[in-house]
């Protein structure tokens, strides 16, 4: 008789978490369809469109992806493309592909998600010549590797690691060939939020420790103190997934504070909704035309109760203080 298998608290809520990425993929793969902005190769992970989701959450989904890509897009440029892109929990994100599309692909690009994340993706990838086709493009040598949990090629890199693991993390980012003395930008989405308080400081710390040029960009819950606040806990804690860093989003001022007290010299946060007015507004008005909203409201509730929060440290002087909405 096989041994009963006993699962923890943490290997429970570890799993719903792991199950975000596909909410968040499944998200955008409708957004685009519906033409909020343009992803070639998010069909690729997501082959069908799914049912419906709301407008609300569409222009959500419009204003988090334009947001970031915004202040991701600024740094490389900042650089001339002479730096290195760590995406931190990046599930099924297609940024690599983007910034290739684009002219704006860094030196490397590095991803960090859990083993079991990583390993659906780098199966996607070896198995979909749209996706693999890119990274060989831009790949010089004949020693690409590729197993279940890694892939390594000299300008994209997808790591499997658990980010609560500093010194492991640390490791297997040189192991890969991290290179200290580059520029670095780091991305994270609803991420930091699943971790504890200490947990993510001491991630934010590392960052900060490690790289004296660099950016932090962090999208995540905000205001969450309030009853809409609330009802969006308990709607997690329902399907087991536990926001474990919730204090840290009580406020703007507190999303800063993690990042000024762990060795980052300047920071700024914005709520969704901020962010959403001060994207360019040609845009915003055509894809405010394609769906109806019935309540604006409900939109501006839930674009309060995110944010996105930027931190950055600059010895190389770049100006990296300017880079902003």
């Amino acid at each position: 008789m096989a041994a009963r298998q006993f699962f923890t608290d943490t290997d429970i809520s570890d799993e719903a978490v792991r199950a975000t990425c596909d909410d968040a993929t499944t998200c955008k793969r409708f957004a685009t369809s519906k033409s909020y902005w343009k992803d070639l190769y998010i069909q690729y992970f997501v082959r069908s469109v799914g049912e419906r989701k709301a407008p609300e959450i569409n222009r959500g989904y419009y204003a988090r992806v334009k947001g970031v890509n915004l202040l991701l897009d600024a740094f490389i440029k900042k650089t001339d493309c002479r730096c290195q892109v760590i995406n931190l929990g990046a599930g099924l994100d297609t940024t690599f592909w983007r910034l290739k599309d684009e002219n704006l692909l860094p030196q490397k690009l590095f991803e960090v998600d859990f083993p079991a994340v990583v390993a659906k993706k780098i199966h996607y990838i070896k198995t979909r010549p749209p996706l693999s086709k890119p990274i060989i493009d831009v790949h010089s040598t004949d020693s690409l590797l590729i197993d279940a949990h890694n892939l390594e090629s000299d300008r994209y890199c997808i790591i499997g690691a658990d980010l609560r693991d500093i010194s492991s993390l640390d490791e297997k980012l040189k192991k890969f060939h991290l290179n200290p003395e580059l520029p670095t930008v780091f991305l994270s989405e609803c991420v930091l939020v699943y971790m504890t308080p200490s947990q993510s400081s001491n991630l934010v710390h590392w960052a900060a420790e490690t790289f004296h040029t660099a950016m932090f960009i962090n999208y995540e819950q905000v205001n969450m103190s309030d009853r809409f606040g609330q009802v969006m806990i308990e709607n997690l804690q329902r399907r087991q997934c536990t926001l474990a860093g919730v204090e840290i989003c009580q406020s703007l001022d507190s999303q800063k504070e993690r990042f000024l007290r762990t060795g980052w010299e300047h920071a700024d946060a914005l709520d969704m909704m901020t962010v959403y007015s001060m994207l360019p507004q040609d845009d915003v008005a055509r894809i405010e035309h394609l769906e109806f909203l019935d309540e604006r409201e409900l939109l501006q509730q839930l674009l309060q109760h995110y944010c996105i929060c930027w931190a950055s440290k600059d010895k190389l002087r770049l100006g990296l203080s300017q880079v902003a909405f």
